[in-house]
């Protein structure tokens, strides 16, 4: 199998999306990065994980219902957006991330 059979186009632009509570009806939204590894672990995206490491913490990012909209995963990496208000919003997740384009066979 080659990797263009493996990804269609070989693009970010096959991706799952996840909508959990009231979805985008909040005006502002905290985004959160992860990656999803060979291994099976999901893991903060690199910046997040230096946060996380030092003393000081950085402030969430927060943007905009409309950036929300816009953002696109990478394949390995899961995007997770959560309302300021009503707890509701997004997850975007990649298309190795999700197992999308993956041939599991179950063993037993």
């Amino acid at each position: 199998m080659t990797a263009a059979m493996a990804m269609p186009g070989n693009t970010a632009e096959t991706f799952l999306v996840h909508f959990f509570g009231t979805g985008l009806a909040d005006d502002r939204y905290v985004v959160e990065r992860f990656r999803a590894r060979a291994d099976g672990d999901i893991v903060p995206a690199p910046a997040e994980a230096l946060a996380a490491k030092s003393a000081r913490k950085t402030k969430h990012n927060v943007v905009s219902r409309k950036e929300v909209e816009a953002m696109r995963p990478d394949r390995t990496e899961i995007i997770i957006c959560t309302g300021l208000k009503t707890r509701g919003g997004r997850q975007a997740w990649g298309s190795i991330a999700a197992g999308l384009l993956c041939d599991r066979k179950q063993k037993g």
